[in-house]
């Protein structure tokens, strides 16, 4: 294997070798044992048999395997820098009160709105390995929950974690929008004033009744970006059953409540900017709506590849204990048989 593939992640704990000359300095300078380092008096031990130099070699050793241990050498396979095309892409999320309606079935058991969108949005997430792709969550405020990032399993496990209530209530689309936005113009990709490669994608199942910006004010900064909103209405019309709780979580039975989906709002931002609507009325429609979100331009990316990673701190720290070890051992002085007193014999 060249050379090359080896590298070490914590290379300043080589400087600690540096201080081994230094304690065998110490060593012969004095008469006394010094505790310099383990062990270290028992190798000086006065005797009258001539002492051997094997425990302060197996010691010496031993320490210097533990530090470059410490320094963490590692073999790096296949270590490259790519090029490769892709999409800064920003999912905004509503957590709102009204996506606990449960007008969604999977195995013929009710799910609430959540539930149906998550294992959708992570298999879009795992789909999509080249893309830089962020989350945005929103109620009646909104937040980021992770910037643009290639970690695609990070970003799974955040979708994970996802719950109704992290977040005060209400339906803040317009917020969520911006905050989706300034997530993208932190990593700036501009021609002429406009975005390239990048674009929104917001899901919600109401319509806006809190924030700041209102879904209009949101969707001017996005056309004059050039950031096409692709927009998901989530859950069903009319009447929707909607779960009831006791004070201790535990559902009780369920209410009627009406969907009040803005449908001509999240059409009229989709319209706007060049993006798409789409109407989840069931799984099988919100997984091809995501499906068809794939048609924004493509931007290049620089990366760093490192396919394999192969940590060796333990074919190192293993034997350098183990000198440790037995240079402390060999260091101890032989131990005399012991006499036994005879028991006196009382006439």
């Amino acid at each position: 294997m060249p050379l090359t593939n080896y590298t070490l992640h914590s290379p300043w704990w080589l400087l600690a070798l540096l201080a081994l000359p230094l304690l065998v300095w110490v060593r012969g300078r004095r008469g006394a044992p010094v505790l310099v380092v383990p062990f270290a008096a028992a190798w000086h031990r006065p005797s009258m048999i001539p002492t051997s130099r094997w425990p302060a070699y197996f010691a010496t050793v031993g320490l210097v395997l533990l530090i470059v241990a410490l320094a963490r050498p590692q073999i790096v396979e296949d270590k490259r820098e790519v090029k490769q095309q892709g999409y800064d892409l920003m999912l905004a999320i509503d957590l709102s009160g009204s996506m606990l309606a449960e007008d969604y079935e999977r195995g013929g058991e009710r799910i609430n709105r959540l539930q149906a969108v998550k294992p959708i949005i992570q298999a879009f997430i795992n789909q999509r390995t080249s893309d830089r792709i962020g989350m945005v969550v929103f109620s009646g405020r909104a937040y980021t929950l992770a910037p643009l990032t290639f970690d695609h399993e990070w970003l799974e496990r955040q979708v994970e974690r996802l719950k109704l209530g992290m977040i005060e209530d209400g339906t803040a689309i317009g917020d969520g929008l911006g905050v989706a936005l300034t997530r993208l113009e932190q990593a700036k990709r501009e021609s002429s004033g406009q975005r390239k490669g990048a674009f929104v994608v917001l899901m919600t199942d109401g319509a806006n009744n809190r924030g700041v910006l209102t879904p209009v004010q949101a969707t001017d900064i996005a056309k004059a970006r050039g950031v096409p909103v692709y927009t998901i209405g989530a859950g069903k019309d009319g009447l929707v059953p909607m779960p009831v709780f006791d004070d201790n979580g535990n559902k009780i039975g369920y209410r009627r409540a009406i969907s009040d989906l803005d449908e001509s709002q999240l059409r009229a931002m989709a319209d706007a900017t060049g993006g798409k609507f789409f109407r989840a009325f069931d799984l099988d429609t919100t997984e091809k709506a995501f499906a068809a979100i794939d048609a924004a331009q493509k931007i290049e990316f620089q990366a760093k590849s490192y396919l394999l990673t192969t940590e060796l701190f333990h074919w190192l720290a293993i034997p350098g204990a183990a000198l440790l070890f037995l240079g402390a051992l060999a260091a101890l002085p032989p131990q005399l048989p012991l006499r036994r007193k005879r028991a006196a014999v009382t006439p």
